[in-house]
């Protein structure tokens, strides 16, 4: 009995201390182990990470977006207006900018100081100041879809946004919004003139024969074929340092067998070439129509005949027509 009291007395006085250290280690070790669980890597956050990875190029694949091509020469404060506008333009993909400042470097370490920007924009310096730099075969190039614009022309992304919607319609035909024509003669030489959007009730339209490349979407597969062209057409185009979006409505037109764009009515375009001291366009010169003319006339025998095709087929965002006036676009 004595034995039985002197085991049970160590036994009720130590129970609470005994209790006390076992949950203590207790918790040390749940805690040990919660730290070295949290080092470990997270398997199902890894693979989420490795999903997503997978799946973003997917959401930007070349069906669904667009890369812009601008080509730029002594406008660099125009252009970074410009590019600012454009970043936020749905679907865009990447932009290239030809740098055409021949020896000039160009601005793209400022550029990259405004940022950061959500559509990265590439540089490509030019060995040479050629109108046709901004269609070759760019290795950057990802996407079916190019967006062509002038560097003096300002776009409403709206616009934009329904135009590429159009060219996934016509993917084989030139989507823009400045159409031009080209006009027959008794003489059977062909002169090249604007196309003027006629009031209601003036019968069925004027037509147009080419869509400008300068601000439109096209196929990125007729980069190569501009590329492979005759030498006489890229001669021609080197020459008169113009019509290289002539060119491109022949080649595309005599490619299709069709018309050799659509023409979709903008609603917010400006010409922004007044608003910088730098180099004015092209049109401004007195012999720019003479030139275009010319250049018609150098490709149709080029070509041993005339591919263009009349259309009179006018998109708009508001339907066809929404307006009363004589129109020049």
């Amino acid at each position: 009995m004595r034995c039985w009291h002197i085991c049970k007395l160590p036994g009720r006085v130590m129970g609470i201390p005994v209790l006390r250290f076992s949950l203590g280690v207790i918790l040390v070790l749940l805690v040990v182990a919660g730290a070295l669980t949290n080092l470990l890597p997270n398997i199902k956050e890894d693979k989420m990470l490795t999903l997503r990875r997978e799946i973003k190029p997917q959401s930007t694949s070349a069906l669904d977006s667009f890369t812009l091509i601008m080509q730029t020469y002594n406008r660099t404060d125009l252009l970074l207006r410009l590019l600012n506008h454009y970043q936020a333009i749905p679907n865009l993909h990447k932009v290239i900018v030809v740098w055409n400042n021949v020896g000039e470097k160009g601005p793209e370490e400022l550029w990259n100081s405004l940022g950061p920007h959500p559509v990265p924009v590439i540089f490509k310096p030019q060995t040479a100041n050629k109108m046709r730099n901004r269609l070759q075969v760019f290795p950057e190039l990802e996407t079916n879809a190019v967006l062509m614009i002038d560097d003096d022309i300002l776009i409403s992304s709206q616009d934009l946004a329904f135009g590429f919607s159009v060219w996934q319609q016509f993917p084989d035909q030139i989507v823009g919004f400045v159409p031009r024509k080209h006009i027959s003669t008794p003489s059977g030489v062909y002169n090249y003139g604007n196309f003027v959007l006629q009031a209601p009730g003036a019968g069925n339209g004027d037509q147009y024969s080419m869509v400008l490349i300068g601000a439109s979407f096209f196929n990125s597969k007729y980069l190569e074929l501009f590329h492979r062209q005759p030498a006489a057409v890229h001669a021609l185009i080197d020459e008169t340092q113009n019509c290289d979006d002539i060119a491109m409505n022949f080649i595309i037109s005599k490619h299709t067998g069709k018309s050799s764009g659509i023409f979709v009515k903008p609603v917010n375009m400006a010409l922004l070439d007044k608003e910088t001291s730098g180099h004015s366009g092209m049109w401004h010169r007195a012999e720019h129509f003479l030139q275009r003319s010319y250049c018609i006339n150098k490709l149709v025998n080029i070509y041993n005949g005339m591919p263009l095709k009349y259309s009179n087929i006018m998109i708009s965002q508001f339907g066809f027509p929404y307006f009363n006036h004589i129109s020049k676009i």
